[in-house]
């Protein structure tokens, strides 16, 4: 039931209750109004918690319609005045990762389809035939992006490579074109010498969602960890990858920073942790919202998207190096990914072939 229709229930049982007492009834009503749950929002559910495939599909009940103005926590004035106007992809399917090396360079993959952005348009361009969830390079003419298969992009056309392992990856990122980390289920960690791609000891079975470094010898990790329930951080310093102590039980799906003693890891359950070089500590925020991806050009200039638990409505908050702040973003869909090449040229991808474009 709507606002309204709960909004005109309340009113119409006062108006019965005033009637009766009015008429002399001795009779006594109570009227309870409460918001059903939403199961599929819930943070105790673990299958949501480990798998980012739900949280972010269109499809994932109807108040995540693109069309339901209802759900949106965002009222008609402020997405009329957004900072981050949608752009055309072509396509109505899921996007997970977004990636680029200049303003007139950037990719998007997702659910069997590679998009390129040329500063005036996107695309599809070819070589997609699965999921991907993830895409980086070390320049235009050399890409990769992970699923459930990692494929290569040499400047003119995407290709399939062998890694050598069946699991499914959901990030990846690297140093440079022979310094390649790819990350994803059961603690698998592969790395590419620009040759081929071998496995690496992670230590771990918990899955692992996101991966970024300051180098190839500061690499984090981050995902979740079943038994015992707590958020998953592994680092690798140039020979082996260990498991950081952190008191968070969120899921962690992405990782970035300035440096190796600034590092912002987000999840679900509106985590945000941030990593001071010895310690991870959790970010204060005013939200529910679950984080996905997190993005930014300096310490003072990070933005995080993700969607509301309860509407799968996209939201994104900027960080101004001392504070978390919503933007109005008009986006309906659940957001997944963002990157970009400076302040004012920022990328948000996600569900129903989503784009936003800020400074665009």
């Amino acid at each position: 039931m709507t606002r309204f229709g709960w909004v005109f229930l309340l009113l119409l049982t006062l108006t019965l209750l005033a009637c009766a007492a009015a008429c002399g009834s001795s009779s006594s009503t109570s009227t309870s109004i409460y918001k059903p749950a939403d199961d599929d929002s819930s943070p105790s559910d673990d299958d949501d918690d480990q798998s980012p495939d739900d949280d972010v599909s269109p499809d994932d009940d109807d108040d995540a319609s693109p069309v339901d103005d209802d759900a949106s926590p965002v009222d008609d004035d402020d997405d009329a005045a957004t900072d981050w106007p949608a752009m055309a992809s072509g396509v109505t399917v899921d996007l997970s990762g977004v990636w680029g090396n200049s303003p007139s360079s950037v990719f998007a993959v997702g659910d069997g389809v590679i998009l390129h952005y040329d500063g005036s348009s996107w695309s599809a361009m070819s070589g997609a035939s699965t999921w991907l969830w993830s895409v980086w390079g070390s320049s235009a003419a050399d890409v990769f992006a992970v699923g459930d298969a990692i494929v290569h992009y040499d400047g003119s056309s995407w290709s399939p490579m062998t890694s050598g392992s069946p699991e499914e990856f959901f990030g990846v990122w690297g140093s440079g074109a022979s310094d390649v980390f790819a990350v994803g289920a059961s603690g698998t960690i592969l790395h590419y010498d620009g040759g081929s791609w071998s496995p690496m000891t992670s230590g771990t079975t918990n899955w692992l969602y996101g991966v970024w470094g300051t180098s190839g010898t500061d690499v984090f990790a981050v995902g979740y960890s079943s038994n015992p329930v707590a958020s998953a951080i592994l680092h690798y310093d140039g020979s082996a990858w260990t498991s950081m102590t952190t008191a968070a039980t969120s899921t962690l799906y992405g990782v970035w920073g300035t440096g190796d003693s600034d590092i912002i890891a987000v999840g679900n359950v509106a985590a945000i942790l941030n990593y001071n070089g010895s310690t991870w500590s959790p970010m204060a925020i005013t939200t529910t919202t679950w984080f996905y991806g997190v993005w930014g050009n300096s310490a003072s200039n990070v933005f995080a998207v993700g969607a509301n638990p309860d509407t799968s409505v996209g939201t994104i908050f900027q960080y101004n190096g001392a504070s978390w702040t919503a933007m109005p973003s008009g986006a309906n869909p659940a957001l997944r990914s963002v990157w970009g090449s400076s302040a004012t040229d920022v990328f948000a991808v996600g569900a129903g072939g989503t784009i936003l474009h800020f400074g665009g």
